[in-house]
């Protein structure tokens, strides 16, 4: 803490040195920022903030975030409900999106199987899934977690759940480059890794 400051301009520069990739400097600009605008604008961000954090919860269907029970995504009744694709994490589905090509419905896991790390097939959305796909109606699941060794794990330990319902299953193409994550892959990238996805085996 620096005694020149407020303990109110202290708290705000502690506060935003939290965030991910914001240091102690660029903490201090962006508490000097809120100082500088008006109270109208920095109550905006206030609310916006405050908002997102009451507002924002897990569609009752496939775990991405909505303001509502179901999310925009499953309110859409121009989606595909017969194909799932399933994705590690909200922002999977945000650059899934960008590409403008999917058509499908989501499931959100949660994360992947990673047991040296504590996570287990029970601590993700996978009962969930296979009560969806139980439910009937689904007749393709794109396993679309990350290419990595945590990823593919996941994706065959569904595959081994999902394969006795005769259900197809297929794996995005490996476009995307192994051991990268899907939020970072370019458009260009993920359109070829969705157009030439394949039958998972």
């Amino acid at each position: 803490m620096t005694a020149a400051y407020t303990q109110s301009l202290n708290k705000l520069i502690e506060e935003f040195g939290k965030l991910p990739g914001i240091g102690p400097r660029t903490a201090e600009r962006l508490a000097f920022y809120i100082l500088k605008v008006s109270a109208e604008e920095a109550m905006e961000l206030a609310d916006a903030i405050a908002n997102l954090k009451t507002n924002i919860r897990q569609c009752k269907l496939c775990f991405n975030l909505a303001e509502g029970d179901l999310c925009n995504i499953c309110l859409d009744q121009g989606r595909d409900k017969s194909v799932i694709c399933v994705v590690e994490q909200h922002k999977d589905v945000v650059s899934l999106e960008k590409t403008g090509v999917c058509k499908w419905v989501y499931h959100v896991l949660g994360g992947h199987i990673a047991p040296l790390e504590g996570v287990e097939p029970s601590d993700l959305t996978i009962d969930q899934l296979m009560a969806r796909v139980k439910r009937g109606g689904v007749k393709e699941l794109v396993m679309a977690t990350n290419p990595n060794l945590e990823g593919d794990g996941t994706a065959l330990y569904i595959s081994s759940l999902v394969r006795p319902l005769g259900v197809k299953l297929t794996r995005l193409a490996r476009g995307l480059p192994a051991g990268s994550a899907i939020e970072y892959a370019s458009g260009s990238i993920l359109v070829d890794a969705i157009l030439g996805r394949q039958k998972f085996e």
